[in-house]
């Protein structure tokens, strides 16, 4: 698959080097060119503009801070596009802006998903995303079945499985979720232990 990357920055690192590592095309397109052609050399991509990136492939990952998301996305009329950003006000662990992938899709015309922005960049960058014997579960909050369809196989081919969050009205409860459980991890609580299995 052709996936162009919006930013060069933690993200753009972890999961664009996965994804060339499973075998797919990827242009790196950051607002500091610098940044993304040393990006790009490292992980074994191509280095471009932001339009680049955005014009380039099946998707579009937006890898750069919620508050420019928008600007660095612009108009993108059907594209199918991967927002991981996450608007939490650092300190607060709250949102800063409601329904962000809602109004990021009404702004640009994509076909917007949220995915990947429930784990740490860290966590993306482990060996293995299998943890106590199960592959890692991607939740995905999309509107259009062919774009979810493009991020499940995006999920997938790194070793993940992708979990159906709904529509993309709940990506805003996964922002939500995230920043809470960011909040008790900084607090040094084990957030794996309030969600047990049903048995």
């Amino acid at each position: 698959m052709r996936i162009g990357v919006l930013g060069s920055g933690g993200m753009a690192d972890a999961l664009g080097g996965r994804w060339v590592e499973a075998g797919h095309e990827v242009v790196i397109g950051g607002r500091s060119p610098e940044r993304s052609k040393a990006l790009a050399a490292g992980i074994g991509a191509v280095a471009g503009s932001p339009a680049d990136a955005a014009a380039f492939g099946d998707a579009v990952l937006l890898a750069v801070p919620a508050a420019v998301a928008a600007e660095v996305l612009g108009h993108a009329p059907g594209r199918v596009v991967i927002d991981c950003t996450n608007s939490v006000v650092p300190g607060r662990f709250v949102l800063d802006e409601p329904r962000a992938a809602a109004r990021l899709a009404a702004a640009s015309k994509a076909r917007v998903v949220k995915a990947f922005n429930l784990c740490h960049v860290d966590v993306w960058r482990q060996p293995s995303f299998t943890f106590e014997g199960r592959p890692l579960g991607v939740p995905l909050c999309g509107d259009s079945a062919d774009a979810l369809d493009v991020v499940r196989e995006l999920v997938r081919s790194i070793g993940c499985v992708p979990v159906d969050g709904g529509p993309l009205e709940r990506a805003e409860l996964l922002e939500a979720t995230t920043a809470f459980a960011i909040g008790l991890w900084v607090g040094g609580a084990d957030v794996r232990s309030m969600f047990p299995p049903i048995l």
